[in-house]
């Protein structure tokens, strides 16, 4: 599996991952969230306005992400790494992602209706435009491995 294929199943068979935002004062925060990828330049998410990681996205909408999967045995961690640019969907943009964020993935589940995503209601559905993404080395990689865990720049276009 070529370091492309992996980094693809790894986003297509995760359900949460780590969002990391920082705080006005520049101290780093870090959320688990659920998401919903439409291919592999934008991921979806449904939180609060309210929430510390949406305020800080408000505020400075540089985020990092880390996809992985955490029950991997010891050793054997495979993880992305994305770089991206985080904002609240605008509303003109909510009818063309709405049903994709919320049912593409696991069309059995009803997630959130549309209504629960609009004023007045607390939730609202979030996107991150990824900027790059990395994968995760492990030092004794025969391929790539540098005798240390590293990441590697891939291209996913």
């Amino acid at each position: 599996m070529t370091l492309e294929e992996m980094a693809r199943h790894i986003i297509d068979t995760n359900r949460y991952m780590a969002l990391g935002t920082a705080d006005p004062d520049g101290r780093p925060r870090v959320s688990p969230v659920y998401y919903a990828p439409d291919g592999y330049s934008d991921l979806y998410w449904i939180s609060s306005p309210d929430s510390r990681h949406s305020r800080n996205i408000a505020q400075r909408p540089a985020v990092s992400m880390a996809i992985f999967d955490s029950n991997a045995p010891i050793g054997g961690a495979q993880a992305v790494y994305l770089l991206a640019t985080a904002e609240r969907l605008p509303d003109d943009a909510f009818e063309q992602h709405v049903d994709h964020a919320c049912r593409a993935r696991f069309p059995e589940q009803q997630v959130f209706p549309r209504d629960e995503l609009r004023a007045p209601a607390p939730l609202r559905l979030y996107r991150a435009r990824v900027t790059e993404h990395s994968v995760h080395i492990r030092g004794s990689d025969p391929l790539h491995g540098k005798g240390v865990d590293s990441r590697l720049v891939v291209d996913l276009r």
